[in-house]
């Protein structure tokens, strides 16, 4: 009996034991959440012109600057040679591959000697119309003076203006002639430039400073060409960043803005760029997505832009992936505050303003913002002492004794 006395003394002590304790950590939360608004300590900073850094976030691909890529013209006969190998680098107007060019060939060399001929045709006609004009001029001189035997007093030659007029048909007979041979002379000169030209177009070169990067020498060969190219080249130029952007990203994005580019198989490391372009035409390919924009579903269109890369791109390569950061704040700046000081009462913006410690409660006017600061347009003025954690029981004409100010 003494032992059950014990046991019930020992559970009876440990349930007053508990409920100390239990009303001791009641009570210490209740002294823990009862304050007075003004024991809260005030923390106040300073408004101030800051310039409002603000980013777009979007994603690209890495490109060359250019590329050539050369197929296969089928009315050009078969290649003879190759002059390039991949991973080589060209030059503008090194020679690619050449076409075989015999057939070509052959029908200059016939049009040159067809040439030859007719020119030396013309040549000869030009020393007979001289040697008509020679006997052209003496004749002149023998009108109206015959030449008469001294002997016999005859008259032994005697010119006539009939004869000057027959020589003078004779020299028009022989101009229209060589006219007609000159102009065979011409035609057959355009006959071997075309040739020549297209000789020439046999050998196909490149048209950029670049890098082989491909050579496929058994490309089947069509009617209509092929799909694939013969030789790809990329530009030697240092790379760039391609993609797409939405129009409410595309609006806000100008030239020269500065770009942080970072490709995503580099951990941790960047690139600096700036935005070369941005087209004022939409990507066939990126309109018409789902994107819900304020709230609501809708749809939105697709720019594509271009970021040129002005820090070293040998590391990178052609077709990786980035993420960028593209700055579009300007050097202006703004008088701020944080927005966490801001109330909102009914759509009316307060702020309150601790004036030789006493607060003031001002409606505001707010513009550009960022992430941590916004734009005061009306209701505070520079260096004044916005309250940038405002809390319930503040009000206007409130004394503060004490409070704390943050840079």
């Amino acid at each position: 009996m003494k032992k059950v006395w014990i046991w019930i003394g020992s559970i009876v002590g440990v349930l007053v034991i508990a409920t100390s304790i239990t009303l001791w950590v009641k009570n210490k939360n209740a002294q823990m959440t009862s304050f007075e608004p003004e024991e809260m300590a005030i923390v106040v900073q300073k408004a101030a012109e800051r310039e409002l850094s603000e980013s777009i976030l979007v994603s690209g691909k890495i490109v060359p600057e250019g590329e050539q890529k050369v197929y296969l013209e089928p009315e050009k006969g078969d290649i003879l040679e190759y002059k390039v190998e991949e991973n080589q680098e060209v030059k503008v107007g090194d020679p690619l591959f050449i076409y075989d060019a015999t057939k070509l060939e052959k029908e200059f060399g016939r049009a040159v000697r067809e040439r030859d001929l007719i020119q030396k045709r013309a040549n000869t006609e030009l020393n007979q119309m001289a040697e008509l004009d020679k006997r052209i001029a003496a004749a002149k001189k023998k009108v109206g003076n015959p030449k008469v035997d001294e002997e016999t007093g005859e008259v032994i030659e005697e010119v006539t203006q009939e004869d000057v007029n027959q020589l003078l048909n004779e020299k028009i007979q022989m101009e229209m002639q060589y006219e007609g041979t000159k102009a065979e002379v011409s035609a057959t000169q355009d006959q071997i430039n075309d040739i020549d030209a297209q000789i020439k177009e046999m050998t196909v070169a490149s048209k950029i400073d670049g890098i082989i990067v491909k050579v496929e020498k058994n490309v089947a060969k069509t009617e209509t060409g092929s799909n694939e190219p013969v030789i790809h080249i990329i530009s030697s130029e240092p790379y760039k960043v391609i993609g797409t952007m939405s129009e409410f990203d595309a609006v806000r994005i100008q030239e020269n803005q500065p770009v942080i580019i970072r490709p995503k198989v580099y951990k941790e490391r960047e690139w600096q760029g700036v935005v070369e372009s941005v087209s004022q035409f939409p990507n066939d390919e990126g309109g018409g997505d789902d994107f819900a924009y304020g709230g609501g579903g809708g749809s939105v269109t697709m720019y594509p832009f271009k970021v040129a890369i002005t820090d070293d791109t040998s590391e990178l390569r052609q077709g990786f992936h980035v993420s960028m950061e593209i700055n579009i704040s300007g050097d202006e700046k703004f008088l701020t505050i944080p927005h966490t000081a801001i109330i909102d009462e009914g759509g009316i913006e307060v702020v309150y303003v601790l004036n030789e410690g006493i607060l003031e409660r001002r409606e505001i006017q707010t513009g550009a913002m960022n992430d941590e600061f916004i734009e005061i347009t009306e209701g505070v003025s520079n260096n004044e002492l916005v309250v940038i954690s405002p809390y319930d029981g503040l009000f206007d004409g409130m004394e503060v004794t004490s409070f704390d100010e943050v840079e």
